[in-house]
């Protein structure tokens, strides 16, 4: 099983952004509200709160349907609810295919209103490159981790006279905590590395395909760590089955390990990679 999402939500000003740039650009996402046209402080700051809670609005959404397409999809295809022996070749295909479309067509679908992150690796992997605010980030991760949590009350209630309970995440047999944790740090470490490298980048050579070409790594991913880690690259994907089984065993490992590796990610791609300065970071508590 496992996970997505990303992206710059708009910033709080236009000056923190060097016109002209693809990151510039990304980050007036967030929000479809144009401030231009207020004719007082008190006015610009109702548009920008409005505009605010219309993005957390569209993370709760989001993320909601991509958790709830996520885990249905592992239902069908009979994962258990704990992890033993490895799953099958075909199993494991048809559950990352399942969120390789979800991850990338809800991508798509909500980067306009949010940014699409649909995950907290994603959110504090751009808090810490100060692409966001910390006040939206915590906005945001909260929306998140309580649609994951509503998706999987609510799958568990419909599923109620199936023999299949929600899948939670956990180690494949013979894996230990540390060992999943490596692989959970190197699947989200890849995940945001293409994000960087398709979305953020001023410089990507396929403008428009980032979230799709983010839903190909997801399923990826999830093929190459699924009998490992379970391969979740997002704690709200593995919050929301926890919480609704009561199961939660090794979950450190599932928050741990994508909030390094996504932030690890950003560091490594802005500090060596992305030659052009696309803003100066967000930082406070502004929306």
């Amino acid at each position: 099983h496992f996970s997505v999402h990303f992206f710059l939500p708009r910033s709080h000003t236009d000056s923190h952004h060097i016109p002209g740039t693809r990151a510039a650009s990304l980050v007036e996402l967030g929000s479809s509200m144009d401030t231009k046209h207020a004719d007082s402080f008190d006015e610009r700051d109702v548009v920008v709160d409005a505009g605010c809670v219309r993005a957390v609005l569209g993370e709760l959404v989001l993320t909601f349907l991509f958790v709830f397409t996520g885990v249905a999809a592992a239902m069908a295809a009979g994962v258990p609810e704990l992890q033993g022996a490895a799953m099958p070749m075909a199993t494991l295909a048809g559950v990352a295919l399942a969120q390789a479309l979800a991850a990338g067509v809800l991508v798509t679908a909500g980067f306009h209103v949010s940014g699409g992150h649909l995950n907290p690796a994603v959110t504090v992997a751009l808090l810490a490159r100060g692409h966001i605010t910390a006040f939206r980030a915590v906005l945001y991760v909260a929306a998140q981790l309580l649609a994951s949590s509503l998706a999987c009350i609510l799958l568990r209630y419909l599923s109620g006279g199936q023999a299949t309970p929600v899948p939670v995440h956990t180690l494949g047999a013979g894996i230990g905590p540390m060992q999943g944790l490596v692989m959970e740090v190197i699947l989200t470490f890849s995940l945001l590395f293409v994000v960087y490298a398709t979305i953020i980048d001023p410089r990507t050579t396929v403008p428009g395909y980032g979230p799709m070409l983010t839903g190909l790594i997801v399923g990826a991913n999830t093929i190459a760590g699924g009998n490992f880690s379970g391969a979740s690259m997002n704690p709200a994907r593995s919050f929301g089955p926890a919480l609704a089984t009561g199961v939660w065993t090794n979950h450190w490992v599932y928050w741990v390990g994508p909030l390094v590796g996504g932030p690890l990610a950003g560091f490594v791609y802005e500090t060596v990679f992305m030659v052009t300065k696309t803003h100066e970071p967000l930082l406070g508590w502004d929306f």
